[in-house]
């Protein structure tokens, strides 16, 4: 008998999450990105971002619903970035144009 995954998710639900609003190009425009419950975490995400897993990401949103709070966390984001993987000669171009488009809002 094959086995069926639950239907009850295994993450809490009191915990943040992170989504990304990528830039598919003027043909195909934004969309925010899926992302599997066990990736919406700031440690997966920041990790993604300097991995270069994104085209062009536009925006960062943070929420966490069992608080009831929501926020851009694209500034953030992108200071925590600076910070840690700037440095790295071998940064991806998408997470480089990411921080600059960051910086200017």
């Amino acid at each position: 008998m094959s086995h069926s995954p639950s239907l009850v998710p295994q993450i809490t639900t009191d915990r943040d999450v992170y989504l990304v609003l990528d830039d598919f190009g003027r043909r195909l425009g934004r969309a925010w990105c899926e992302t599997a419950e066990e990736d919406a975490n700031r440690a997966t995400l920041l990790r993604h971002l300097a991995e270069g897993q994104y085209l062009h990401p536009t925006r960062i949103v943070a929420f966490n619903t069992a608080e009831g709070w929501s926020r851009d966390a694209t500034a953030e984001i992108a200071d925590e970035l600076r910070r840690r993987f700037v440095e790295l000669e071998e940064t991806d171009p998408s997470l480089l144009e990411f921080l600059e488009r960051a910086a200017r809002r």
